[in-house]
């Protein structure tokens, strides 16, 4: 079993295509290659934590979108998906539903809105929501983006990501010294 992630598919999502500048015609096109590009890269066994923002279309063809889609599918429930309650979004056909950010490997906080995260904390954050916006970086050494318009609509490898992320973790410059007399408070 593989594990994968991505966010803000955005199915059926018309003005999606405009807001974020996607290359498609329409949404017919857009699902489709969403749709193409998930089951060549997921297996029938693989696992997919999808970060939110899955799809404005009604339970029905949601439902027909989910059954068509390969692996076991997680959702991290987006500002988008909030509008329909965990037990709607499990009777649609996903395979576990959170309404929270959650903890893989003891160390990668899955999220659909990036989280506050530091360098001195004991986590990374995987997260969506920003789609392609300049103002969040690809990855660093304590998060990355799994917005489709990032990694060309396809779910990408769980352990892809963490290789990212670990390479990027440059180690702490010790040069600064924090004079504790210096500190103002407010």
């Amino acid at each position: 079993m593989k594990r994968f992630l991505i966010a803000d598919l955005h199915y059926g999502h018309k003005n999606i295509i405009d807001y974020e500048s996607r290359p498609f015609e329409n949404t017919h096109e857009m699902d489709k290659i969403l749709t193409e590009n998930w089951n060549k890269t997921i297996g029938k066994n693989d696992k997919v934590y999808v970060l939110g923002d899955f799809s404005f279309s009604n339970a029905t063809i949601i439902k027909s979108i989910l059954e068509k889609l390969n692996g076991y599918k997680i959702l991290v429930m987006g500002n988008h998906d909030r509008g329909h309650s965990v037990s709607w979004w499990l009777g649609a056909g996903f395979n576990e539903v959170s309404e929270n950010p959650i903890i893989v490997d003891d160390f990668y906080m899955l999220s659909h809105e990036p989280l506050y995260i530091n360098k001195n904390m004991p986590y990374a954050n995987i997260f969506g929501h920003v789609h392609g916006s300049p103002l969040y970086q690809d990855y660093s050494s304590n998060s990355f983006c799994v917005s489709v318009e990032r990694i060309n609509y396809t779910p990408i490898n769980f352990d892809e990501v963490k290789r990212l992320i670990l390479s990027s973790n440059l180690p702490i410059s010790r040069e600064k010294h924090i004079d504790s007399n210096s500190i103002e408070f407010c």
